[in-house]
């Protein structure tokens, strides 16, 4: 029987900077393989109480061919449990019992243990005759492939008979009648075929473990079990050549945070991924290109959008094996309240965030500043020179994130200790010198961002807006009140065009297209989309091709005046826009820096010029910038 399990002090810390050494991660493997037994024996008590979940399935003859097979070759089910197919299986199973998931009929949730007593037979070379389940004559093995039947395809769910004799697996449907024959392979040797999938492999390096490029396990999304959706040869192709150029940029990178090379921020070993999810189809918003999401359930595993390029590819990896490590981390340790009021303002996102959301994010964006730390000046990783941009945006965003943990959130002393040695990382970053330029449009980029997203999601209350209003006609200084969150259904889904071309100003070119434009103005678009993208992390959120207007254009070329009475004509063919008033407001304090102030509460101004024509703007600033008389 193991000991508890006791993390030293500097493996912690060291996660806590935002890198982790090998030691550092392998503890948090070691805290997973716990809680998959944990989990594990859950299930199986469960199972016990109601052998009835199992359908036909036996449990006893699962569970010895489990033991046989970790008999015969020891650590293989251990290794097994481990993976993430196996990991977000267990997880959903559970959810499943206790109510809080929906999925097929429950036997075959709880009958997929089948499936993996199957995979342990075959890899210890053991015997087994066991019941799994099939989703349309399909045999999910997970890890594996996935094996289907030969005949009349089988529709809905079925039990099947799967016998397993010195790595030789025999499938054979239970019912007659029903046009689907057996089917007789080894599925650790067998190529690709009509009826057998094989699992992807991702080669990192010579003699490492590979990357199981996953398109076939039923439980390689998020949370509900899904379809297969084969990838075609040349998408295949696309992913492994995009894996290859990835694997070399993270590579070389020395990595600087505490503790020894390679441990700093932002730093990743590829062979410590486990698994890669090709996004499995569309987000109601729009294209899901260059989106990215995982969870705690699964360590190691990701569910990716095509990415563009290697880097991209390389910084999404970082982003989300950042989040594996926060979310084994928080599997070990309570670091927060669990506070899930949605309230909170999020830099890359564009809706309003709990803390522990800010407290994933947080963690996930220091990686990615220390990802682009490390390519500064490496044109080979960075040839178009945007790191000092990127390291500049997220150092600064994510520094505002850590003031909110720090001051909004309930942390335990542990979440202290995180939080504490986060915002140590981001301040020493924010000493470092870079290209001025770059941190410009960095500040630029995030304030705009910031006012956008409080005219979206933030309002005056009643009494504040009517002393507004009144601000302007009588010059008395108006009440300060806490502001509102707009009702959720009230939002409207938006993307940050503005920072996309702070991103880029090269492109920042005559004749982009004005608000009511229909297309897009070429080279544009995709860099929109490639930089809002990445931040929607979370489920449910899209990024649509949204162009920027010829205000926006004006605006980042360092034309305010001009791009200030574009904003005005933008807002007089749409009224209301909250893009046009938040880039007004940008231009304006552009014009008159000693009106910033308007940027920090930018929805009182919204509220004072409500109902009031665009022509009015520039006396309202006036107004409400002026300095308040001390009581």
């Amino acid at each position: 029987m193991r000991g508890p399990m006791r993390m030293p002090g500097h493996w912690f810390d060291e996660l806590a900077a935002g890198g982790g050494s090998a030691e550092a991660v392998g503890f948090l493997v070691e805290g997973e393989r716990a809680r998959r037994l944990v989990l594990l024996r859950e299930l199986l008590d469960r199972l016990e109480e109601r052998p009835a979940l199992l359908g036909l399935a036996d449990l006893g003859s699962i569970w010895r061919a489990v033991e046989q097979a970790e008999a015969r070759n020891p650590g293989c089910v251990e290794e097994l449990m481990l993976s993430p197919q196996v990991g977000s299986w267990l997880a959903h199973t559970l959810r499943r019992l206790h109510g809080t998931s929906v999925g097929p009929p429950l036997w075959v949730d709880a009958g997929h243990l089948a499936g993996v007593a199957v995979v342990a037979a075959l890899r210890a070379g053991t015997a087994a005759e066991l019941v799994v389940p099939a989703r349309e004559g399909a045999v999910a093995l997970p890890t594996l492939g996935l094996a289907r039947l030969p005949g009349t395809p089988l529709l809905g769910f079925q039990p099947v008979h799967a016998r397993v004799r010195e790595g030789e697996l025999r499938l054979l449907p239970t019912g007659r009648g029903t046009g689907a024959t057996a089917l007789n392979l080894r599925p650790l040797t067998a190529p690709q075929s009509a009826l057998w999938w094989p699992a992807h492999r991702l080669p990192v390096r010579p003699g490492r473990p590979e990357v199981t490029l996953d398109d076939i396990d039923p439980y390689r999304d998020l949370d509900r079990p899904i379809p297969p959706r084969r990838l075609t040869p040349r998408e295949l192709a696309t992913w492994q050549r995009l894996f290859t150029e990835a694997v070399a940029l993270l590579g070389p990178a020395s990595g600087s945070g505490p503790g020894s090379p390679g441990t700093g921020p932002g730093t990743l070993r590829p062979e410590e991924i486990r698994r890669i999810v090709p996004w499995p189809g569309r987000l109601r918003h729009g294209p899901v290109a260059g989106l990215s999401a995982s969870t705690a359930d699964a360590f190691g595993s990701m569910v990716v959008a095509g990415p563009p390029d290697g880097a991209a590819f390389a910084e999404t990896m970082v982003h989300e094996f950042q989040h594996s490590k926060l979310g084994a981390l928080l599997h070990l340790f309570a670091l927060l309240d669990d506070d899930r009021e949605e309230e909170h303002y999020a830099p890359w996102r564009p809706d309003p965030r709990h803390l522990p959301g800010l407290l994933h994010g947080a963690y996930a964006f220091v990686g990615v500043a220390g990802f682009w730390r490390d390519r500064i000046g490496d044109r080979a990783a960075d040839p178009l020179d945007l790191a000092p941009f990127r390291f500049a945006l997220r150092r600064i965003q994510t520094r505002t994130v850590l003031r909110t943990l720090a001051t909004r959130a309930a942390l335990t002393g542990p979440g202290r200790r995180l939080v504490a040695g986060l915002t140590r990382t981001v301040d020493g970053w924010l000493r470092e010198p870079v290209d001025g330029r770059a941190v410009a449009r960095a500040r630029e980029a995030a304030t705009g961002h910031r006012v956008e997203w409080r005219l979206r999601n933030l309002r005056c209350a009643d009494e504040e807006r009517a002393g507004l209003a009144a601000a302007l006609r009588t010059g008395a200084p108006p009440p300060v009140r806490q502001p509102l969150l707009v009702p959720a259904p009230e939002r409207a889904h938006w993307q940050d065009v503005r920072g996309a071309l702070y991103l880029r100003p090269d492109l920042a070119r005559d004749g982009a297209p004005d608000v009511t434009a229909p297309d897009p103005a070429p080279g544009l678009a995709p860099v929109a989309v490639r930089e809002v993208a990445p931040a929607a992390v979370a489920r449910g959120v899209g990024a649509e091709a949204t162009p920027p207007v010829r205000a926006d254009v004006l605006l980042v070329r360092g034309e305010a005046a001009a791009a200030r009475e574009a904003y005005r004509e933008c807002w007089s063919r749409a009224p209301g826009d909250p893009h046009a008033l938040a880039g007004w407001l940008l231009a304006h304090t552009a014009l008159h820096p000693g009106h910033r102030r308007l940027l920090a509460r930018p929805e009182r101004f919204a509220a004072a010029v409500a109902g009031e024509g665009s022509e009015l703007w520039e006396h309202a600033a006036h107004r409400l910038a002026a300095p308040r008389p001390r009581a």
